[in-house]
């Protein structure tokens, strides 16, 4: 069982694009100038969001820096403490629907300083896995879509998180 799941997930991808290719030549496509045009497109949105990824990242370095995230988790440590939520992870909680990147940082302290077999290491692994980046999502590609008012998204983007942090905490709980 093992050889045939190894054996698929190294011809997965190569199956997929051969599919792919083979697809558009039986409908006579041009995939070349199809690929081509596709990634001068990509490069353009590339260019177009870059002034609000950088306005997400300097609100997020400014918000670290200012000690306004250390305000918050003293103002959090004890509430969470009495929900069983280990105040290791709350940064985690706080950042990630800020910054994919640096949950990930935050994540890799949290490993490199706990472990990855631990509880800490493996909630914060799951708490990423059901977390999104709802801020970053909003500001970088409603921005580049040029969408205003995007109230309703931001709040149903936040208590998605609430869910999905308190689901992992749950989860792990019950099977670590």
């Amino acid at each position: 069982m093992i050889n045939l799941i190894n054996c698929f997930s190294q011809w997965a991808i190569p199956l997929i694009i051969a599919v792919i290719i083979s697809i558009a030549f039986i409908k006579k496509l041009k995939v070349y100038e199809t690929f081509t045009d596709g990634a001068v497109e990509g490069i353009a949105v590339g260019f177009k969001i870059l002034p609000y990824l950088l306005a997400m990242l300097m609100a997020i370095s400014i918000f670290r820096a200012s000690g306004a995230l250390d305000i918050l988790l003293n103002l959090l440590a004890r509430p969470m403490n009495l929900l069983g939520i280990p105040k290791e992870v709350i940064p985690l909680a706080l950042i990630r629907p800020l910054s994919g990147t640096g949950a990930l940082g935050i994540i890799t302290d949290l490993i490199q300083q706990y472990g990855p077999d631990s509880f800490i290491g493996k909630l914060a692994s799951t708490m990423q896995g059901s977390t999104e980046t709802t801020f970053y999502v909003v500001a970088v590609y409603f921005g580049a879509i040029g969408i205003k008012n995007s109230r309703h998204v931001i709040l149903a983007g936040l208590i998605a998180d609430l869910a999905g942090f308190l689901a992992a905490v749950f989860i792990c709980r019950l099977v670590f």
